[in-house]
């Protein structure tokens, strides 16, 4: 995987026309990004931030995908109309799609397509336009910004800020970048800290002309402008120290923010408030790929769930029963996700673990045995040694129960928080638990999700059987933010659920892609969040 040529590709989107499915309002619409993983599966790449009541969004969030020449990548863009919280868009509105490969838009730089609805059925007028450009530096720029004595919009409260960083394409054209979150009823607003790749930003250009507008935010209407100016990257680099000074002590680098039409109408007008920069800094960007190839180790541990709900392992009905050429749905999740993962570890020994099964020789209940019932050393060498030791546990233990999984999440972060406490990115770890989905634990498996986040590590559960996974759903925080019972929220999302009965028919390969979409971004918002450089960091790009 290292060693292929791949190029980072960002796509900016927009839409013209889109159908209108909101009773009262416009459509609130997201973009995206899936890509084909064969057998007409698709897998989530990437998706914009969600634009309120507009049926022609130019989304600020580009979608990031790599791209490989010697390999046929179909795309599908999608457009939903976002109604609710829940990541899931099942239940949104389907706005219209276009299907594409990579190489198609690569070559093109930027298509501009009618949206469908299914093929050969428009969605009404609706188009999407796609521009594509490489990335070649991986830095980024971090600014934190604020604004002083704002114009008062609204009629019956203060406006509503927020600002928009546009860059000048090659023909003149202002190309949105960034888009701020809205501060509600303040006329001195100090938006959260941005950060956004130097690429998207200004094209590495520092001296590029940037524009930045501040509007008022109408739910009902467009949005009205308070004022705006234009700088470039180096003008704003100049507040590059001032983050450490306090805010009040004047050294911020400010522009006034000038409404057009105020300045031709009125002699006496001054501004319609100051925007200022108190902190801008460049910063490297690492990838995944930058952290392994730069020596971090991916340690893999397995836990398998041996309770009675399985059914006894010698009734062909049990999800542990072995099939006459000796498989069954959890070896099948073993061998997909260690294949991938094995690569990333270079002693190839894996601790592998059951749970909720009576243990010899007293046959007490354990909910973290280890598979070769050496509790000294757990390991396992290689997947293969993973598959063998669990043939040879089957025969001699009694599936039980409960079904607790903290134990086994709790034993994998304490070894995590020790690597934690190198200030290196070395070591990260992926726990695979493999069930059937009957979790007894949940509000201790929550508060064992909650402190693992702040650790290097990440969780991924197959669901095997045709259970009810909803429990798994609450877990993997895809709804809604998961939090302890003390309400206490992850520090990150760490945990990917996958019903094994979604791929009963699919390869191999595309239920480990699905199992392992998340895991290199999730370690690289571990590292990130630590502010932790690779160990051997690239050379610079630029």
């Amino acid at each position: 995987m290292a060693n292929q040529c791949v190029t980072k590709v960002e796509l900016s989107i927009s839409c013209k026309n889109l159908l209108d499915k909101d009773v009262g309002s416009k459509s609130d619409p997201l973009c995206v990004l899936l890509q084909s993983v064969g057998d007409d599966k698709w897998t989530e790449v990437d998706r914009t931030e969600k634009v309120k009541n507009c049926q022609d969004p130019e989304f600020s969030k580009r979608l990031c995908i790599d791209y490989y020449f010697e390999k046929v990548q179909k795309l599908k863009l999608g457009v939903y109309d976002i109604d609710n919280k829940s990541v899931d868009l099942k239940d949104d509105d389907y706005l219209g799609g276009y299907e594409c490969t990579l190489g198609q838009i690569v070559s093109s730089k930027k298509i501009t397509n009618p949206l469908q609805l299914k093929i050969g059925k428009p969605a009404g007028k609706g188009t999407i336009t796609i521009v594509a450009e490489e990335v070649k530096d991986n830095r980024a720029i971090v600014l934190e910004v604020e604004a002083r004595n704002l114009d008062k919009k609204d009629l019956f409260g203060k406006s509503d800020p927020f600002l928009e960083f546009f860059k000048q394409d090659d023909d003149g054209k202002w190309l949105l970048v960034h888009r701020t979150e809205v501060i509600k009823n303040n006329l001195n607003p100090s938006w959260k800290k941005l950060t956004v790749s130097l690429h998207t930003f200004c094209s590495g250009d520092l001296n590029k002309p940037i524009k930045v507008a501040c509007y008022d935010k109408d739910e009902d209407t467009s949005s009205d402008l308070i004022g705006e100016f234009t700088c470039s990257a180096a003008s704003l680099l100049q507040a590059k120290d001032q983050g450490l000074l306090k805010a009040d002590s004047g050294s911020a680098v400010e522009f006034e923010c000038i409404h057009p039409e105020k300045q031709k109408k009125k002699k006496s007008y001054k501004n319609s408030g100051v925007v200022r920069i108190k902190y801008c800094k460049i910063e490297a960007q690492y990838t995944f790929l930058d952290y392994v190839m730069g020596g971090c180790q991916i340690n893999f541990t397995v836990g398998i769930d041996f309770t009675g709900s399985n059914g006894d392992p010698r009734s062909p009905e049990s999800l542990h029963y072995l099939s006459p050429n000796g498989v069954n749905q959890y070896l099948t999740a073993i061998w997909s996700v260690g294949q991938v993962i094995q690569d990333y570890d270079t002693d190839k020994l894996f601790p592998a673990f059951g749970f909720g099964a009576q243990v010899p020789p007293d046959f007490k209940v354990s909910h973290e045995f280890s598979l070769n019932f050496n509790p000294s050393s757990p390991y396992c060498q290689g997947i293969d040694g993973i598959v063998q030791a669990y043939r040879m546990a089957l025969p001699q233990v009694r599936l039980y129960g409960p079904t607790n999984f903290s134990p086994i999440i709790n034993h994998v972060a304490r070894i995590a928080a020790t690597a934690a406490q190198q200030p290196n990115a070395a070591q990260y770890f992926v726990l695979l638990i493999i069930t059937d989905g009957e979790i007894t634990d949940l509000d201790q498996t929550k508060q064992a999700i909650v402190n693992s986040s702040k650790l290097p590590m990440s969780i991924i559960i197959v669901g095997v059987g045709e259970a009810d996974f909803k429990a798994m759903e609450v877990l993997d925080g895809d709804n809604g933010v998961l939090k302890s019972p003390t309400g206490e929220p992850v520090a990150r999302d760490i945990v990917q659920f996958v019903p094994f009965k979604d791929f009963a028919n699919a390869t191999r390969e595309s239920l480990a892609q699905t199992v392992l979409a998340e895991v290199p971004n999730q370690l690289v918002s571990y590292f990130k969040m630590r502010n932790l450089s690779p160990v051997n960091p690239p050379a610079p790009r630029k």
